[in-house]
């Protein structure tokens, strides 16, 4: 801790020219309210009682104003001090400085700009706060806890640090947190850039067709017979499907598809009763199968059509565009890529002008061009992009043998949203971790605000029982300043109470100044006065 040795006599006030006086180790005093500043000390005020002028010990200026007070002398009967002219109105006002650059007396104000004096024992501005100070920057700090914490007001001071090595623990939690946060934070980022693009992937879907038959039987007592009929179902569901967890919403059969048709033979039920069609529309709702019921009692050859509903929208590639690629059906975006790393490997990329692309002869067979710009691609792309093939699956509606229903099964592979998608946005959205995190960090900051009290009531007792008659000095100095600054009062009254006050060398000059200020008053009032008769 580093000690200031400079000191000045007991009773100086102000700064640099001061007697000499023993040398002392001082501290910094403190209230014991008294908030923390940088590093958890704030700097205290003036010391000393008021002095005589003429004492030798008196010779620097102090940051204590002494001027004479408004309230306790009648108007016309005080002195104005210097820099002070009083207006017609026989008030107060500070007027600048005249030509010359009259000395401050001492005990006047500091100018502006310059630095307020340093107290001879500590070497810091004189400013001790009192309790009225005090309690209102506690004010200031409960209305800012309401604001987001900051991690500087989490670390502690040094000097903390140093009274308790242990405390280093702490700092070391601290620097992994800032790593955590980053950490996290970037993930998130990860996740978030991640989520922008299709997360797909491949599962296998069973479809389940199955037929009845139904023969015909008599219907009433006349001997009436009913038509045989049949009927065709088709259904499915994901093999990856946990039966062991119901509450898992599964996804609904018809969800997978765009279309459905079902081509029956023309010729038995002729060319406008063979076709049965289902196509998904904005307002269709989600089923788990799809039945059709025909009269019939033959066996009926059929063609189911399956247009799977591709998310995000696939397209198949041109046989010539897809054999060049290797790419059957995919996205927009995996073609256009595709074709890039044919360009980028058969170095097709016109070595000047980069925006162009040089064919080569197959692409010039499909494009139908030499050369062309990057930006015309998407354009040439697309009369080569056509709607993917449907899943075709013939299947034999059979009404003969023993058993009523039949059942064949099918497998095909559908794109289906990842898991870890879900996962990914239940982590960005959640927020059930962020009150319990805010509780622990509201600890924190409240952990380290009683750290740093105590740190201050304990610099307070310190000083005080190093020397206790000049603490309790600037205490009531600093006190004495607070209640001035609290009720607005002007100058020093205690200074005002003795006659040595007002034979200062600056109050021979500021009489002259009140009563030229009060001439020029009169003078004013008689020029209106006759210039009033003048025009009358």
């Amino acid at each position: 801790m580093h000690l200031q040795t400079s000191f000045q006599g007991p009773g100086n006030v102000g700064g640099a020219g001061g007697g000499p006086g023993p040398v002392q180790p001082q501290q910094r005093f403190l209230g014991p309210s008294s908030p923390a500043g940088p590093g958890g000390i704030r700097p205290y005020g003036p010391p000393g009682p008021p002095l005589n002028v003429n004492s030798p010990q008196a010779s620097a200026p102090t940051n204590q104003s002494a001027f004479p007070s408004q309230p306790q002398h009648p108007q016309g009967q005080r002195p104005v001090p210097l820099g002070y002219v009083g207006p017609a109105t026989g008030t107060m006002q500070r007027q600048p400085a005249f030509p010359g650059g009259v000395q401050l007396r001492p005990g006047s104000m500091t100018p502006t700009g310059s630095k307020r004096p340093l107290d001879p024992r500590s070497g810091m501005p004189s400013n001790i706060p009192g309790p009225q100070v005090m309690q209102a920057t506690k004010g200031y700090a409960h209305s800012g806890s309401k604001k987001k914490k900051k991690l500087a007001e989490k670390i502690l001071p040094q000097k903390v640090r140093d009274l308790v090595p242990e405390s280093q623990a702490y700092m070391d939690l601290l620097a992994f947190e800032r790593k955590l946060d980053a950490t996290i934070m970037r993930k998130r980022l990860d996740i978030q850039e991640a989520l922008k693009r299709p997360m797909k992937q491949k599962k296998k879907l069973r479809i389940f067709i199955s037929n009845t038959f139904y023969p015909a039987k008599e219907t009433g007592e006349e001997g009436e017979m009913s038509v045989a009929s049949w009927e065709l179902r088709v259904e499915g569901r994901l093999l990856e499907d946990n039966k062991s967890e119901p509450s898992k919403v599964k996804r609904k059969f018809s969800s997978f598809f765009k279309s459905l048709v079902i081509e029956l033979d023309k010729d038995l039920y002729g060319p406008d009763n063979h076709l049965v069609e289902w196509h998904r529309t904005s307002t269709t709702q989600e089923t788990d199968g799809f039945q059709v019921k025909r009269p019939g009692d033959k066996n009926v050859r059929c063609t189911i059509l399956l247009l799977l509903d591709y998310q995000p929208l696939q397209f198949k590639l041109d046989p010539r565009l897809a054999r060049l690629l290797g790419v059957h059906t995919q996205t927009r975006p995996v073609i256009i890529n595709a074709l890039w790393q044919y360009i980028k490997t058969h170095k097709l990329q016109d070595a000047h002008e980069r925006e162009y692309v040089n064919c080569d002869k197959f692409l010039e067979q499909i494009f139908g061009t030499p050369r062309m710009k990057f930006a015309e691609i998407p354009q040439r792309l697309s009369p080569l992009l056509h709607a993917p093939d449907p899943i075709i699956i013939n299947h034999l509606i059979c009404v003969e043998g023993q058993e009523p229903k039949k059942t064949a099964c099918y497998d095909i592979d559908v794109e289906v949203d990842d898991t870890l998608k879900t996962q990914m946005n239940n982590f960005l959205l959640s927020t059930a971790s962020q009150q319990e995190i805010q509780n622990l960090e509201n600890k924190i900051h409240e952990t380290v605000e009683t750290i740093n009290q105590l740190k201050t009531d304990r610099e307070f007792f310190l000083s005080f029982a190093r020397n206790p008659q000049y603490f309790i000095t600037k205490w009531l100095i600093s006190q004495h300043r607070d209640l001035k600054v609290m009720t607005d009062v002007v100058g020093n009254p205690e200074e005002e109470r003795y006659a040595e006050f007002y034979l200062q060398p600056w109050a021979q000059e500021a009489v002259c100044r009140y009563f030229y200020s009060k001439v020029q008053q009169k003078r004013l009032e008689l020029e209106q006065a006759l210039g009033l008769r003048s025009s009358s």
